[in-house]
This record gives structure tokens, sequence and C-alpha cells, in this order.
């Protein structure tokens, strides 16, 4: 069933050039063939009715992923700040939570497809010449672990389930990159029904009641393409975070550290 958004879009920022929004979980920057024959909700259409002008996507998130979001307000601005996150000048951060304790801080260097989507994978996989492989494109993430916590709650062979707290930095912008990199290196996000470990997320929906994809777009750095000053802008964690660290034992204060 989709999801309905009744409550305006919560702006974070807003000045000649740009707007940015908080987008909630669930919700899709613009109409995409995710949504064909289907009556749904966008980022782009919500803003624009709610402030009565044409806005332009400078960047998306995945629908499951909440956060900080930009859109620009007129064609130069929108050209300067697309061209900004190509040349990947734009300092994004992320937090998530994943299953297992990561190092304390890594590089995740994993080229990655174009292609997502199982059933289009395996079509372009049938069209390759013998010997040749899909192609792969460069994507890099930083990451530095802030908390751990262990739960006497027994998932699959375990008697207990680790997780880690988190900051995730995309060098790059490859489609649902940060999700798949921490999967690939074991750490999948919880709540992530595509590339996460369905144990933990089962886990999480019956034990403590939560099933969401714990991974937030908090802020983004960038300097303003008109004016050139340093801006940073960044959004507040959704309810649901605070009852997953209250949860885990952490308390509210791992989320108010300021380390995004």
């Amino acid at each position: 069933m989709t999801e309905e958004f009744t409550d305006p879009l919560k702006i974070i920022y807003q000045d000649d050039g740009l707007v940015a929004v908080h987008k909630p979980a669930g919700l899709l920057v613009h109409r995409t063939a995710l949504a064909a024959g289907q009556t749904e909700q966008f980022a782009l259409q919500m803003l624009r009715d709610q402030i009565g002008r044409y806005v332009y996507p400078i960047h998306r998130l995945d629908r499951p992923t909440a956060g900080v979001l930009l859109f620009g307000l007129d064609d130069e601005t929108t050209r300067r700040l697309r061209e900004a996150f190509t040349d990947q000048t734009i300092e994004k951060r992320y937090v998530a939570l994943v299953r297992g304790y990561t190092d304390l801080n890594g590089e995740i260097d994993h080229p990655l497809t174009k292609w997502v989507d199982h059933k289009v994978k395996k079509k372009k996989m049938a069209q390759l010449a013998e010997g040749e492989e899909l192609e792969r494109r460069e994507a890099v993430t930083h990451y530095q672990r802030l908390a751990t916590a262990e739960l006497s709650i027994s998932v699959g062979r375990y008697p207990t389930s680790r997780y880690s707290l988190v900051s995730a930095q995309p060098k790059t912008g490859r489609t649902h990159q940060i999700r798949r990199h921490f999967n690939h290196i074991a750490h999948p996000i919880i709540g992530d029904h595509r590339y996460g470990d369905n144990r933990h997320n089962r886990m999480f929906r019956s034990e403590l009641a939560l099933s969401p994809l714990f991974l937030l777009a908090k802020s983004v750095r960038f300097k303003h393409p008109h004016s050139g000053k340093e801006l940073v802008i960044e959004t507040v964690f959704d309810p649901f975070w605070i009852e997953m660290v209250e949860r885990l034992g952490w308390g509210r204060g791992v989320l108010e550290n300021g380390q995004w």
C-alpha cells in the first residue's frame, strides 16, 4: 500500500537560489518507473505546491532513505550545484546502523555496476559477449564507527547480536552506494530489505518494534554557488532513531555528539 504524506515538507534552508528539505523515509524524490501506474506523491511536486514556485532536483535520495535533499530555484543555481555533485566538491555525511562491529574507521573502495534491478541486470548480462563483464564504476565510501552495542538476543547461530553506529561519507554518488558498500563488507544496514540481513531486520521488527531503514542523509557541506561562502545544511534525527538508540542502550547523547 502506498504511504500517504499529509504533513508539509520540513524546509531546513532557503535562499534566492536553492531550498533544502528533510525528505521523509518512503517518499520518492520525483516520478520514476518505480511509480508507474500508481498514485504516488513526490518530494518535487510537494515542495512545488508548498512554496508556490517551480523547483529543480539537484540530486537524489533512495526512497527509504530520509534526510537532506536539495532543490534549485533557478537554472543557473541548479546547474552549478549539479556540477558540484559531479565534481565531488560537495561533502555528504550519512549516519547508519549496521550489523556487527565495524573497524574504527575505514575506506570501502569497491566499484559498482550501474544496474541494481535484478531483472534488468540479468538481461544486461545475457547480452554480454563471452568473457565480457558488466561495466563497473568507481565507488568510494569512508566511514567512522561512533558506537557499538550488543543485545542478548540470539539471531542465527550467535547467542547475541552486535551493532555499530557509523558516520559515512560517500566520495562518489553511485546508485544505492552506501547500502551496497556496507553489505559488501558484511555490515549491512539494519532495515535494508534489498541488501540487508533479513534475520536482523525481522528481529528489529518483532523484538524492538522498529522497521525503517536506518540510514539518514544527515548533512551536506559546500561552497554556495553564488556567494562562495561555505554552507553547511543538516537535519535532525527522526523519532524512530531516538527509539533505536534508547533500546540499544546508548541514550540520546550518542546522536548529539556532533561527529556528523
